[in-house]
């Protein structure tokens, strides 16, 4: 073996640091609260006033606005997010790839382009976006974490990127995750953990928690990450921002580097690529431009169909609402069930109908099957990366992975054949008895609030939605506060092991930790109805600001 894998992790991060400017560094003694760092781009002086407007007054929407109108340069605001994101990362760990030079080449030649032509390359002109590590940047690494796939730069784009480039964006960073990208607190042994920036002591999340991270810093106005089991869901969760994980085949997937033999997402639960953002018209302009960019000629697996045809939401006074309060496995705690009552509570005074949903019984058999159909490859592909640098398992990980034998034909058939029966009788679910359509429905998007660091529990509230492929977002209403640490466990006998685990993390932590955390709702719809979701959470958040349940979140728009 040439390199230990400790000297190849220390020459990566020599050469991460290396690529942040001297002018964009902070000086040590900015880190001064030891739990909350959001403040610290405002006070450290790196960012001039019109850098702070531009990272903290607009969103994606407005920036390409501005752009267009020429009130803003690409570069004016390039600059401006890559100082921001520097920031962010030296705080948090949250990025992987910085290439802000790139970035700033790319900007000058979208402001000559507009100067020259009078009107945008695309519909993203201008507008910096982040990804996710494992999406391919020809002449960049794409490591997932992993110590052993450091110093192999992709020699071609992955196709989203191309997508994304021809809409006239700005690639500038690519974002931390966790090792084998199968862990709900994003650590790894080459770049190390992602910080959640408004408590140090909770998780990011996982696996697109550098991605939360950073757009929580407002060092990203705009990010794509990938959901398999939760993983743009959670981070949005952990850091208070918004996420929409879609249907399958929506987003471009293909060209990622994932760990796993080619082939192998194929017969295993299948993945999605969607937004990360600071407002939810910005996830909803993601998949907008990417449905009328007509994705499908930059990647095969993606369905055709514009933005128009991903389905509708009626008006507001038309719709109904269904509330999923408990999966069956894992009973939520009680911040979780009060932020349900508030937001039932405010869709009912809006004069939405509400339908309690028992949905248990169908719930409770997802998490199982989602979990072992991610298995279906064994983890061996990542082992032997792992093994050719004698690279060890994340410490998380260490006590639940393993590798195994893959599954047999007839082991993968069998659990295909499950995931469809379970597939045709959630279709019940959309229609009550008495014939009301249901329009979106909301639940959990974990059984608990954000939990310290790798204390997460299990993921069967989404899970679920992956399994079944149904578009899933994370809407943040507000803040966890006093009040919501009101109320106990129950005295009945914990449902099993992780409902047990769950109650854990209410009894061992100091309840004062979670204040100030994130305190949301997912909203889902039926497959491939990403309009309708977008749609319907627009609808939500409306009605809780309206009632007065939730601070308005991201820029002053």
């Amino acid at each position: 073996m040439a390199s230990t894998w400790q000297a190849i992790a220390k020459r990566k991060k020599q050469e991460q640091w290396s690529r942040i400017p001297a002018e964009y560094r902070l000086q040590s003694d900015f880190k001064k609260d030891p739990v909350n760092v959001l403040d610290v781009p405002r006070t450290c002086g790196l960012l001039s006033a019109i850098e702070l407007d531009i990272t903290e007054s607009y969103d994606a929407t407005s920036l390409a606005d501005a752009i267009r109108a020429r009130k803003l340069s690409a570069v004016q605001v390039t600059t401006a997010f890559c100082k921001r994101a520097a920031i962010a990362h030296q705080l948090t760990n949250c990025l992987t790839q910085i290439f802000f030079d790139r970035a700033l080449a790319r900007a000058n030649e979208l402001d000559a382009y507009l100067t020259k032509h009078k009107k945008p390359l695309g519909p993203f002109h201008g507008i910096p976006i982040s990804l996710k590590d494992g999406f391919k940047i020809a002449g960049l690494d794409a490591t997932i974490g992993y110590v052993g796939l450091a110093f192999k730069p992709a020699s071609i784009n992955s196709p989203l990127v191309n997508l994304l480039l021809a809409a006239g964006a700005v690639l500038y960073c690519k974002t931390n995750i966790p090792q084998t990208l199968s862990a709900l607190d994003s650590h790894n042994n080459l770049f190390g953990r992602v910080l959640n920036p408004s408590n140090l002591a909770l998780t990011a999340g996982g696996s697109s928690g550098g991605e939360g991270a950073l757009i929580a810093m407002r060092g990203s106005v705009l990010g794509v990450g990938t959901d398999v089991g939760g993983s743009i869901r959670i981070p949005a969760f952990c850091n208070g921002v918004y996420g929409i994980k879609p249907s399958a085949g929506r987003v471009p997937f293909a060209g990622q580097e994932t760990g796993k033999a080619l082939g192998s997402d194929k017969v295993a639960l299948q993945a999605s690529a969607g937004p990360l953002a600071g407002s939810l018209r910005d996830c909803e302009l993601l998949l907008r431009v990417v449905a009328d960019m007509q994705a499908w000629k930059y990647d095969v697996d993606v369905v055709f169909g514009d933005w128009r045809s991903q389905g509708e939401c009626p008006p507001k006074k038309e719709m109904v609402v269904g509330v999923v309060r408990r999966d069956g496995v894992i009973d939520p705690l009680p911040p979780v069930h009060k932020i349900l009552d508030d937001t039932v509570r405010a869709l009912k005074a809006e004069g939405i109908k509400v339908v309690e949903m028992d949905i248990s019984s169908l719930f409770s058999q997802c998490q199982s099957l989602a979990n072992a159909l991610m298995g279906v490859e064994g983890g061996n592909s990542g082992f032997d990366i792992m093994e050719s640098t004698g690279e060890p398992l994340s410490p998380w990980l260490q006590s639940r992975m393993k590798r195994k034998a893959p599954l047999t034909l007839e082991q993968t058939r069998d659990l295909h054949g499950k995931k469809a029966k379970l597939c045709e009788q959630f279709l019940e679910i959309w229609t009550q008895a008495n014939g009301t359509a249901i329009d979106a429905i909301i639940c959990p998007v974990a059984p608990h609030p954000v939990p310290p660091i790798d204390a997460w529990n299990g993921v069967s509230y989404t899970s679920t939605f992956v399994l079944l492929d149904y578009p899933a977002g994370y809407l943040p209403v507000r803040k966890l506060q006093h009040s919501d640490l009101e109320g106990s466990l129950p005295q009945s006998k914990p449902i099993g092991s992780w409902d047990q685990r769950n109650r854990e993390i209410w009894t061992g932590t100091d309840h004062s930790t979670f204040l100030g955390s994130s305190l949301g709702v997912q909203v889902v719809v039926p497959r491939l109805q990403e309009r309708r979701l977008c749609q319907a959470m627009a609808v939500i958040e409306d009605s809780i600001r309206r009632q007065g349940i939730g601070e308005q979140s991201g820029p002053k728009l």
